[in-house]
C-alpha cells in the first residue's frame, strides 16, 4: 500500500527548483509507514532505494530515508506558501517532527517543531 501511481504530479515550477524543505520525523512509523499516510492522503508514492521512498503532490515532492532505526530524514522541495500544510499533514499522520524551510539562497525561513 506504501506504492501508488495515484495523486498529483509535482507542478512544473518546482520541477527544477532546489531542495528547500528539510526535517527528522521522530520514531512513531516506519519510512513505509510514513508513505503509506502520505498515500492514503492522495499523495503519489514510489521507492526511491530499499528502504526510502519519493512522495509527491502537485506542490511538493519529498525523500523520505530511514536514519537510526527509528528515524526518518525528510527532504525536497515544496511550494513555501503550503510548508503550514506539510507540518498540518506530519500532525495529523501523529508524527512529532522538526520542519525547515530554506530560501534560495539557502537562509533559514522558517522552523516548526513539534
Amino acid at each position: 500500500m506504501d506504492i501508488s501511481a495515484e495523486g498529483p504530479d509535482l507542478a512544473p515550477d518546482w520541477r527544477e527548483a532546489a531542495n528547500n524543505v528539510y526535517g527528522v520525523l521522530r520514531g512513531r512509523f516506519s519510512t513505509s509507514a510514513v508513505a503509506e499516510r502520505f498515500v492514503l492522503a492522495g499523495w503519489k508514492s514510489r521507492p526511491a532505494s530499499w528502504d526510502a521512498y519519493e512522495v509527491e503532490t502537485s506542490w511538493c515532492r519529498v525523500d523520505l530515508a530511514p536514519v537510526d532505526g527509528s528515524d526518518t530524514l525528510l527532504n525536497g522541495v515544496a511550494d513555501p506558501d503550503k510548508f503550514d500544510a506539510l507540518a498540518m499533514l506530519l500532525s495529523r499522520f501523529g508524527l512529532s517532527f522538526d520542519l525547515e524551510l530554506y530560501d534560495d539562497e539557502g537562509g533559514l525561513l522558517r522552523e516548526i517543531a513539534v
